[in-house]
């Protein structure tokens, strides 16, 4: 079982930057593919950005490609998502994941573990 507790989200003005993290527990962190996802008001839930578990190769949403930034610690056992340039559009609660993985690529099918999400909300 992998336990994982978001953080870092709150209010940011448009073109501003804010980093998520998310902190993972109870499991060997290594063997997993790590994403982040976000679902806005009135929408559903879409991936934004993954992290491979082997070789660490990002994918990004085309949405965000540019602007964010996904990165992982294995040896703190944490993972971000770095997001500059945020847009009113970007607004959402944002939910870490884990999918057990020894792939070179991921994707945003068939997680294994959520987080409990956090608020990100890009307002002047």
């Amino acid at each position: 079982q992998l336990q994982l507790v978001e953080s870092g989200g709150g209010l940011v003005q448009p073109g501003g930057s804010l980093r998520l993290s998310c902190e993972a527990s109870g499991s060997t962190f290594n063997y997993y593919a790590l994403a982040w996802f976000r679902q806005a008001p009135g929408k559903e839930r879409e991936g934004v950005a993954c992290i491979s578990s082997t070789l660490h190769v990002p994918n990004y949403a085309n949405a965000v490609n540019g602007r964010f930034t996904i990165s992982r610690d294995n040896a703190k056992n944490v993972f971000y998502l770095q997001m500059n340039n945020l847009k009113p559009e970007d607004t959402a609660v944002y939910y870490c994941a884990a999918q057990v993985s020894i792939e070179t690529e991921c994707d945003f099918d068939g997680m294994d573990y959520w987080g409990e999400g956090a608020l990100v909300t890009v307002s002047s």
